[in-house]
């Protein structure tokens, strides 16, 4: 059984996604009906949708529209982390909101792919306060450089649940590095953070990773948050740039081999029910 806790589904016909242009193999449509075919047989029981940074005129569209594939029969989607701009001054009005909805189950701003001084910002940090002891959870999707700008963030709000995403991002593909490994090390002193084991593959060589090149970030997290402060996710269909998701399933697999089946279970389904309520 897994939740997947990270799916992005991409629709062109029915949202803009400007990053889209210059995303490469990944400047295509990536449905919920491909997804949950192959997800499936795969054993993933349950799923979160996480925002794909659409324009910002679409954000609530976006929701809207994986609430209504959520509705359509045998569906796996649970809910959906949405896109937010703690920036902007109409946040807590789009907060209000969100918390009357509880399908929205937290928020994303994906920080790599904006000047850093947004999330340094006073509204920024004023806005982002406004989720503590809230039931939403925030995820950080930032570089391993980045790494002390989010644990300004955390110990600024040490009521809010942050996810980190994608194992911080590590450069799977140049070795293990001593300041992604101090960075995790850090980051995980704090108690009202998870990391997410996610995405990883795609920062492989596409053409030589093993789950080998993959243990020491996977294992280094695990070490440094601890069994209940784990979750799985896919990132599908950014997974596919380093095979596909029966790729990163099997790797996942291969790498929890020797684990406890109550390790494994905390990874891949029941610390997500836990922290979503689910």
């Amino acid at each position: 059984m897994l939740f997947d806790s990270h799916l992005h589904i991409v629709d062109r016909k029915r949202l803009a996604y400007p990053w889209l242009a210059e995303a490469g193999a990944l400047n295509r449509d990536s449905l919920y009906e491909d997804y949950a075919r192959e997800a499936k047989r795969l054993g993933i029981t349950d799923t979160l949708h996480m925002e794909v940074d659409v324009a910002e005129d679409d954000i609530e569209r976006e929701t809207d529209y994986v609430k209504g594939l959520s509705r359509e029969p045998g569906s796996l989607l649970r809910g959906a982390v949405a896109a937010c701009r703690p920036e902007s001054t109409n946040f807590p009005t789009y907060l209000e909101r969100v918390l009357a909805d509880p399908f929205v189950k937290g928020f994303r701003r994906v920080l790599h792919v904006v000047p850093d001084d947004v999330s340094e910002g006073a509204l920024f940090r004023e806005n982002l306060k406004r989720l503590g002891n809230t039931r939403l959870t925030f995820d950080l999707c930032v570089l391993p450089h980045q790494i002390s700008k989010a644990i300004v963030l955390i110990d600024l709000n040490p009521n809010v649940r942050f996810i980190l995403d994608h194992c911080g991002v590590p450069a799977v593909k140049d070795g293990l590095i001593e300041s992604w490994s101090a960075g995790i090390a850090e980051v995980s002193k704090r108690p009202n953070v998870t990391v997410k084991i996610s995405g990883v593959v795609a920062y492989a060589d596409p053409d030589s990773w093993s789950p080998e090149t993959l243990r020491p970030f996977v294992e280094h997290c695990i070490a440094s948050f601890g069994w209940d402060r784990v979750i799985w996710g896919s990132d599908w269909p950014v997974c596919t740039l380093g095979g596909n998701l029966s790729t990163w399933i099997a790797a996942t697999h291969a790498l929890m081999q020797g684990v406890s089946a109550d390790e494994r279970n905390r990874l891949y389904h029941l610390n997500a029910k836990r922290l979503w309520s689910l």
